[in-house]
Order: structure tokens, then sequence, then C-alpha cells
């Protein structure tokens, strides 16, 4: 039986990276991608979804229209990151329009979906958590009918990469995070910001990745060649843990959904996510002296076969 995926994104070049591993793999079904800001802005990630999927022949594969900014809070994007666009500012005068979103919202097609499949569903998300958590407070049984989430986001080490001690995609939406990590009982999975940079792989790998003779690996060096540029330069290079290298950060959250076997170590521990503090907001919160009580813990990766990655990325763009 293969596996059912929702995938919840913000699509930049990093979420590109990994929708299309999801897509290469045949034991997978996605049955939807929902969007939201983050990367960019909601039209964009929209848009840069469908070019995505029409790049892989999968235009098929509904795509819904989410959140267009946080719960409260100002909007962060990664403009300078991912190009304003959030593909590089490689621009396609044949991309897709928005015409073919789906008309229903990205909020009623997740619930609707899992309710559709209960027990069967992975919801894999890769940007803020703003959908995920107007989904759980529309319907609070939401949780106990997914079979499992995967999060690519937050820290473990209080290492930031937006703010002082913050990762991206939950500062994007501190209180989002807060309630996702707070309210999903389900078994949950989480793809940290220094997890990623420990298992990055070697840009030489990257040259050879983007070398291969497709239309997707052509796309792919399109988009990704501003996002190289800025994962090299000294700025980037002060946020990593351990020196360079090519880190496919929302990847690493959707082949652990797709392989058992990818995660190679983990632990399991209570988390939660600070709201109030200056220089903390938005820092996911691990609770080794089980001081909040709580009886969820979720599943921290730590280490991933990369052998298997290599293959898997090599697959996605063949």
């Amino acid at each position: 039986m293969k596996r059912k995926l929702v995938v919840d994104v913000d699509t930049g070049v990093d979420d590109a990276q990994a929708i299309m591993l999801a897509l290469a793999t045949p034991t997978v079904d996605i049955l939807a991608i929902t969007c939201t800001h983050g990367n960019t802005s909601l039209d964009n990630s929209c848009k840069n979804t469908l070019r995505v999927l029409k790049v892989c022949k999968r235009l098929d594969i509904p795509v819904y229209r989410g959140s267009s900014e946080p719960l409260l809070g100002r909007v962060f994007h990664a403009c300078d990151f991912h190009g304003k666009d959030g593909l590089g500012d490689a621009p396609d005068p044949n991309a897709p329009g928005l015409d073919l979103l789906q008309k229903e919202g990205a909020i009623q097609a997740l619930i609707r979906i899992v309710d559709q499949n209960p027990g069967q569903v992975s919801l894999v998300a890769t940007g803020p958590l703003t959908n995920l958590a107007l989904a759980v407070k529309l319907d609070p049984r939401l949780p106990e009918k997914l079979n499992s989430l995967y999060i690519m986001g937050g820290n473990t080490e209080s290492r930031g990469n937006t703010t002082v001690c913050g990762e991206f995609n939950f500062v994007a939406d501190p209180e989002a995070a807060y309630i996702v990590l707070n309210r999903f009982s389900c078994p949950t999975y989480i793809a940290g910001w220094e997890f990623s940079c420990r298992n990055k792989l070697p840009w030489s790998f990257c040259d050879a990745w983007l070398a291969q003779d497709t239309d997707k690996a052509r796309f792919m060096k399109r988009i990704f060649s501003h996002t190289m540029k800025m994962a090299q330069t000294e700025r980037y290079q002060k946020e990593v843990v351990e020196g360079s290298g090519f880190a496919s950060c929302d990847s690493y959250a959707i082949a652990a959904a797709i392989d058992d076997s990818f995660v190679t170590e983990s632990e399991k521990v209570a988390v939660t996510v600070e709201l109030e503090g200056t220089n903390t907001r938005g820092m996911m919160v691990l609770d080794y002296m089980e001081l909040l009580k709580k009886k969820h813990t979720v599943t921290i990766l730590k280490k991933v076969d990369l052998d298997r990655f290599k293959d898997m990325l090599m697959s996605s763009l063949k």
C-alpha cells in the first residue's frame, strides 16, 4: 500500500526540492498540497507549487490556498535567501496560473481529506504552521485521525537562523507552532535547524545532482542558483552548524515520512515553543527535566542515512 501524504508548504527552493523528492517515490501518494505564507507571499507559494508540479508532469495533484499571514505578529519572508518570488527570481513565462488552484480552502481541505482517510494520512509541514493550527482549532479531533506528523522547523540548541534563538518557520508564526506542538497528539517527528545543518551533503554532490541531463535538473539549477550563492556567503556561514555544505532542509522531513529506515538516530522528548521572551520568541524548548508534565513526546531527528538521501535526491531529478 502506498503511503498517503498531505504536504503543507511555503514553496521556496527547499520546498520545491522536497516536493520533487516525494513525487519521484513510487511508494508515495500525495493526496494534496496545501500552501501557506513563509518563504514568500502566499500567491507566490501557490504559483511556485504549480510550477514544480508542471515540471514533474503532476498537475493532477490538487493544490489549495491557505493562510496569507501568521496568527499574530508581523509577516516574515525569506526573500533574501530564496529570491523575492521564492524560486530564485528565475521566472517562467509559461508557468501555470492561479486559476488551477482548487476552490476549496486549504484548511477545510486538510480536515476533509484526513476525515476521508482516517489513520492513513501522514502530514508533512515544511513552512510556518499556520494552516495546521487553524485546522486543529476547527477540528480538535484532527490529530487523532492522522497517522503521523512530520515538521521541518524549530531548533534544539537555541541556534537561530532568523532571530538570535529562532528558526525561520517557527519565528514566522510562533503562536501556530505553539498550538501545533501542544495540540497534535499523533506521532510527531521534527527535523530541526541544527539537525539539518549536521546532516549536510558536500557541494560536490550538489554539482553532480544538478548536472543530470533532464528537464527537472535544468529547472532546479535555474531556481537554485541564487540560493546556492547565498548559502556560501559569510553571513550564512555564521548561521550554520559545523561548516559548509548542501542542506535541503525541507527534504529531510519528506524523506523521513517516506522511508522509515532513513532516520538512523533520534530521541523522544516533550517540547513547546517560547512566546514571550525578548530574544527567544519562537524558540523550540525541549523539556529534558519533564517540568512541563506533558504526556505527549515528539521524536527529534538527529542522524540520517546520507547515502540513502543522496539516492533519493538523485532520483528526484531524473
